[in-house]
This record gives structure tokens, sequence and C-alpha cells, in this order.
């Protein structure tokens, strides 16, 4: 019961301006888990709401998601089957769980956001904002790309496997789990310049480890982008070249983090020298 007790507070050395500033948000550690708790229930109502919502619209969500392959077909009709009574069910339930998570990202990262923000410094908190935009915005970046670009040439590299005899007949269920393999494999990996910036941001890693690790990144991101995605060539290298891309855009943001924090102690340090020449 002591620990449960035990309150928040800012480190002995903190400035008093920033020990100020986490003073009202100091509660009782039971206070903390009774919020979360609050908050993963209404994460979970939103979900479950978007859930039956979105289930109405699974068809035309799961024919979105179908566009693909109905192009990689043309100009022959789309025939997509199921093999058991309650497989389209399902299927329809996938879709709509998929999309829930998908429509409800913006309520959960605020959500995550509101939770931590008061154990936060003024400053850490609008630097935190940015990271909390650019990931909806790079997971949409990388579902578009699948979209747009990979899985359609996957499917071309499957369906010109085909022979006279011997046709592909797309099963409804497996049709959705590839492509939402994909969408997930790119949107997540996609996040890279958000995991990485962040880890430089908590002084953890350094461009100069990122330059120097390149030949291992891109051992890395080959055998990741091997596991990760179907075992045609198409996925794997649709998602290696992107993913190293990422890996240089990560090494630029990086770079940004160490001057801003080269200079705030450059600052810091004309400030102190200014003081100490006023004493």
């Amino acid at each position: 019961m002591a620990e449960q007790t035990k309150k928040l507070e800012a480190p002995k050395d903190a400035p008093e301006t920033e020990k100020d500033e986490l003073a009202g948000s100091e509660a009782p550690l039971l206070d903390h888990l009774i919020e979360l708790r609050k908050r993963l229930i209404r994460s979970l109502l939103v979900i479950f709401g978007l859930l039956i919502v979105l289930f109405f619209f699974a068809k035309t969500i799961y024919e979105v998601l179908l566009e693909p392959y109905r192009a990689a077909v043309f100009p022959e009709p789309v025939e997509v089957i199921f093999t058991s009574p309650p497989e389209w069910f399902f299927t329809q339930l996938n879709v709509a769980f998929f999309a829930s998570i998908l429509f409800g990202f913006p309520y959960l990262a605020t959500e995550i956001y509101g939770f931590v923000a008061p154990g936060l410094y003024k400053k850490e908190r609008g630097a935190f904002i940015p990271y909390l935009i650019a990931t909806p915005l790079l997971f949409l970046l990388g579902t578009g790309l699948v979209y747009f670009v990979v899985l359609p040439m996957a499917l071309h590299f499957f369906l010109s496997t085909q022979t006279e005899e011997i046709h592909l007949l797309m099963k409804a269920s497996e049709y959705l789990g590839f492509a939402m393999t994909l969408i997930l494999a790119f949107g997540i990996c996609f996040q890279l310049p958000v995991i990485l910036t962040l880890l430089a941001q908590i002084d953890l890693i350094s461009s100069k480890t990122l330059k120097g690790g390149r030949k291992y990144a891109i051992v890395a991101i080959l055998v990741f982008a091997a596991f990760i995605t179907p075992p045609d060539p198409i996925s794997q290298i649709g998602l290696s070249v992107p993913l190293y891309l990422l890996y240089e855009i990560s090494i630029w943001s990086v770079m940004m983090v160490e001057r801003r924090r080269a200079k705030a102690l450059a600052a810091e340090a004309v400030k102190a020298q200014d003081v100490e020449q006023a004493e």
C-alpha cells in the first residue's frame, strides 16, 4: 500500500521552473492506475463502437481492398470464393476490426498522449506532438505504397505463374490475410524514422552510430523483409528499398536533433558564462 501512495516527483537536480511545471501533475500511483484503466476502457469502447458500425460497411471496404486484384486480372472478371459457411462472415468481421483500428488510431493516440502528457515538462510536450502527427502520416504513406504499387505488382507476379491447366482461385479470407499482412508490415516499418528520432531525443543513439551501421542495416533490412513479407521477390524488394530510404531519412532526422541539442547546450553555456561575469 505504501507503494501505491508513492508520488511521482521531479528529479532533484531539475531546475526550479521545471519542478513547478510538474508540481500540479503529482498524484498517487493508484490514481495513475485508475486513470489508465479509464482511458483503456474508453479506447476499447471506441474500437468496439467502430467495429459495430464498420461491420455494416465491411463488404464495401472489402471491395476497396479487392481493387488491386481486380486491376491485376483485368479484363478477366474477379472471382473470389469461400469454402466454409462461416468463412465470409468472419472475413467481414476481420475487415471491420482492421478498419476500426485504422480509423480509431487518432483517438488511441490522443488517449496515450493524454495519459503521458501530465508527467512531461512543457518543452517535452511540445516535442512529443510532432511524433503524434508523423506516426499516422507515415503509416498512411506505407499503406498507400502497398495499395497502389506493391500489392498490384505482387499479384501480377503470382498470376504470371499460372498455366493453362493450373489457375489461381482466390479465397476471400486468404486474400484479406495477404493484403492485411502487407499493409501492417509496411505501415509499421514506416515508423522507423519516428522510432530512431525518439531514441536520439533520449540520447540512446547517434547519427555517427547509424552512419557506421549502414552495411549492417542493409543486411538486417533484407532479412527482416524476407521474414515479414510473403515469399515473393516483389514484396521483399518493395519493402527493402523504402526501408533503406527511411533509414537514410532517419540519419538526417537524428542529425537535426543533435544540432538542436548542441545549439541549446551552447546557449546554456553562454548564459552561464554571462551570469558568472555579472557576479
